[in-house]
Parts: structure tokens; C-alpha cells; sequence
């Protein structure tokens, strides 16, 4: 962020549990995850960076909503969750909703592509710009998505 660096990705593969799911992420992940992601903010928050610098907690899948039969939870494309803050992301705020089980959305859902253009407004990327691919073809930046107003 203070080098210049418009994007830094962090790969978190302990996340995935699909077998032993409470122990493992009330033993392992959850506790080491807690203090990295509030450490980060509070770091940021401390030195003036995190109206400027957007923070995301966000996986490839949702879970699915019942443990599977070695106590985990698999991959579930239905509903995920992220936790955005910083960039201008107003705290507080839950958007949209799922159903009583945590399987599928009930009230205002945003698609992985919605997460992406938000993303994309933060950093000054028109997400309906075209570049041109190696044959020509126009290729749109962001096939479809719009940021998330309720966070701003």
C-alpha cells in the first residue's frame, strides 16, 4: 500500500474444512484468522490508511449448509459471505440475507461479480470497459456486476 502497490492478495488454504469442521476452525484457523484480519485493520486504522485501502475477507465458495458425514462442510455455490471495510465502506452493515439455513438467499443477494465490480470502483477500473483480446475481440472487463452501493 505505501510502495505503491494497487492489489495484494493473500492465500489462505486453511479454510477449507471439509472433514472435522467446528474443531478444526475453532482450533486452528478461526483464532489465527481473528487476530491476522483485526491486527491488519486496526494497523491500517492506526496510521491513517484504511479510508484508502479496501480490506476483503472473502472465499471461492460458500458452505454448505448441513455438515457432510465426516463432520465438515463442503463447497456451496448458493450463498458465501465476505466482509468488506475500509475504501470507503461505511462499518456496520449487513447486505442482503439467506434463508433460515444458510442455503439459499432470501433478501437483497449480490453475485460474486457484484463483490468484483465493487472492488473494481475502489480501485478506479471501469467495469464497462472493452479491451481487445489477442484476435480482436472485445472483451468487457466485467461480463456483468455492479458495485454494492448499500456499503458506501
Amino acid at each position: 500500500m505505501e510502495a505503491g502497490v494497487r492489489l495484494v492478495t493473500v492465500d489462505v488454504r486453511w479454510w477449507d474444512t471439509h472433514f472435522e469442521g467446528v474443531e478444526s476452525m475453532r482450533e486452528g484457523f478461526l483464532p489465527r484468522w481473528d487476530r491476522a484480519y483485526s491486527a491488519l485493520i486496526e494497523d491500517l486504522d492506526q496510521r491513517g490508511l484504511l479510508e484508502t485501502t479496501m480490506v476483503i475477507g472473502w472465499g471461492e465458495f460458500g458452505r454448505s449448509p448441513q455438515m457432510n458425514n465426516r463432520a465438515g462442510r463442503d463447497h456451496w455455490p448458493h450463498v458465501f459471505s465476505a466482509a468488506v471495510t475500509g475504501g470507503g465502506i461505511q462499518g456496520g452493515r449487513v447486505v442482503g440475507s439467506s434463508d433460515d439455513k444458510g442455503g439459499y438467499p432470501k433478501d437483497n443477494p449480490k453475485s460474486p461479480q457484484d463483490v468484483l465490480a465493487t472492488i473494481y470502483r475502489h480501485m478506479g477500473v471501469d467495469v464497462n470497459a472493452e479491451y481487445l483480446d489477442h484476435s480482436g475481440r472485445p472483451r468487457p472487463v466485467l461480463p456483468n456486476g455492479k458495485p454494492i452501493e448499500e456499503l458506501f
